[in-house]
C-alpha cells in the first residue's frame, strides 16, 4: 500500500525499532508533520493477560488532569430529584422511559451513559445495543451511581475509560496534539498508573508487555515499558 508523503516524513522522524522514554516519544510526535485538523493522541498498551479468563479482565476509568480535548455528550437515565441534579450538572440528555425508547429506535448520539441503580433493570434490556459499543453503564467505572451529577461532571471534565480487548490490548486517547508536552505527559502517566493498578491478581509474567503512542494519522512510537513499571 502506497504511503503518503506526510507519513513517510513521519517515519523518518524516529527509529521504529527503538524504545523511547515517554517524554521522548511525545517530543517525537510533536515534531512530526501533522494533518490540518487537531489530531488525537492515542496510547495502546499490550498487556500480559488472558482475556478469555473472566478473572483477568482489565477495565476501569480515571479522570485525566488535562482532559481529552474532546466534547463529551453525556446522557443520564434517572428520575425525580436525581434527574434534576444531573441536568444542573450539565448532562446533555436526562430522562427515563422516553429516553430508553429513543435508544431502542436507534438513537445513539452520545458518548457516555450514566444510570442510577434503580434504572438498571430497564437499561439492561438494551444490552445488545449498548454492550458492543461500550456504552453500557457499569458500577466498576462509576457510570452506575446514586449520584449521577458527580459522574456527569467527571465525564465532562475528561474522565476516560480503559478496557482490554480480546487481544489483551487497551486503547486510550490522552489528549490532542495541540496540548503542550507536559499536559500530554501528565495525562499519559495518569492512565498508565491506572492500568498498572488494575493488574489482575491472577496475571502471570510481564504485565505491561508493550506500549505505543501515536496521533490519529501517524505511525506508533514505541515506549519503554520498564520505565513505566518502575515509575
Amino acid at each position: 500500500m502506497q504511503k503518503s508523503k506526510r507519513y513517510r516524513q513521519q517515519m523518518e522522524a524516529f527509529d521504529r525499532d527503538s524504545l523511547y522514554q515517554v517524554n521522548e516519544a511525545i517530543d517525537i510526535l510533536k515534531e512530526m508533520p501533522h494533518a490540518k485538523f487537531d489530531e488525537s493522541v492515542e496510547v495502546v498498551f499490550r498487556l500480559g493477560i488472558d482475556p478469555r479468563q473472566s478473572d483477568q479482565n482489565v477495565r476501569g476509568a480515571v479522570p485525566l488532569p488535562h482532559g481529552t480535548g474532546k466534547k463529551v455528550r453525556v446522557i443520564v437515565v434517572a428520575e425525580g430529584p436525581t434527574a434534576e441534579a444531573a441536568t444542573a450538572a450539565g448532562a446533555d440528555e436526562v430522562g427515563f422511559e422516553e429516553l430508553l425508547n429513543r435508544i431502542k429506535e436507534g438513537w445513539l448520539d452520545f458518548d457516555v451513559m450514566i444510570a442510577t441503580p434503580s434504572a438498571m433493570q430497564k437499561v439492561r434490556t438494551l444490552g445488545k445495543v449498548l454492550g458492543p459499543r461500550g456504552l453500557m453503564p457499569n458500577p466498576k467505572i462509576g457510570t452506575v451511581t446514586d449520584n449521577p451529577a458527580d459522574a456527569v461532571k467527571e465525564a465532562k471534565a475528561g474522565r476516560v475509560e480503559f478496557r482490554a480487548d480480546r487481544t489483551g490490548c487497551a486503547h486510550v486517547a490522552i489528549g490532542k496534539i495541540s496540548f503542550d508536552n507536559d499536559a500530554l505527559l501528565e495525562n499519559f502517566m495518569t492512565i498508565a498508573n491506572a492500568i498498572v493498578r488494575a493488574r489482575p491478581a491472577t496475571a502471570k509474567g510481564a504485565y505491561m508487555q508493550s506500549c505505543t503512542v501515536s496521533t490519529t494519522m501517524s505511525p506508533g512510537v514505541r515506549v519503554d515499558t520498564r520505565e513505566l513499571v518502575r515509575a
